[in-house]
């Protein structure tokens, strides 16, 4: 898919390490990259999942593949790699680990031998019990309020689809397109 160029308006000032607040000294300073605080941040959420996953043993990975058969019961593989945003060569081998701990089975599709399917085992669906409390547990360790955590996940989802669509025009090095304002 093509995305297409924003326009600018000719009032918007082009992107610059000023529009962004930074003196252009120190536009290559740690301390002022989004990226790293953005890798610092779920480095640190990782750490406090981690913590609180121990007494179920499962990996964090591991995790976010129970939360979506959890929900959506079994599910091509293919599928679950889209939902988690993850290509075949992390995934597999994940899917491996969990079927040798007896959490989940991996049964190719009688009417496509290509199609993978994953569903939870007996003891992958008794899982879910015991991790019912690592949400809220993990949602009280950022200190934030609910109003701040609900906004949190809205722009963390907006930055995502953006970042999502937006390769082409990083590559490009499109630097003339302005910050929205919102």
């Amino acid at each position: 898919m093509t995305r297409r160029p924003r326009s600018r308006a000719s009032s918007d000032p082009p992107l610059s390490a000023t529009a962004l607040g930074v003196d252009e000294r120190d536009i290559l300073r740690l301390d002022q990259q989004l990226c790293f605080a953005l890798h610092a941040a779920a480095r640190a959420y990782d750490g406090v999942y981690r913590r609180l996953l121990a007494d179920t043993g499962l990996t964090y990975p591991q995790y976010l593949v129970m939360l979506v058969l959890w929900e959506r019961g079994e599910t091509p593989v293919k599928t679950l790699g889209e939902f988690l945003r993850l290509d075949s060569g992390t995934l597999s081998p994940l899917l491996k680990r969990m079927e040798s701990a007896g959490l989940v089975l991996r049964e190719r599709s009688a009417q496509d031998e290509r199609s993978v399917r994953v569903r939870l085992t007996s003891d992958g669906r008794a899982l879910k019990h015991r991790a019912r409390t690592t949400p809220l547990r993990a949602v009280r360790a950022t200190g934030l309020t609910v109003d701040e955590l609900i906004d949190l996940r809205t722009r963390l989802n907006r930055l995502t689809t953006a970042l999502s669509g937006s390769a082409d025009e990083a590559r490009d090095g499109d630097l003339d397109t302005p910050l929205p304002n919102r």
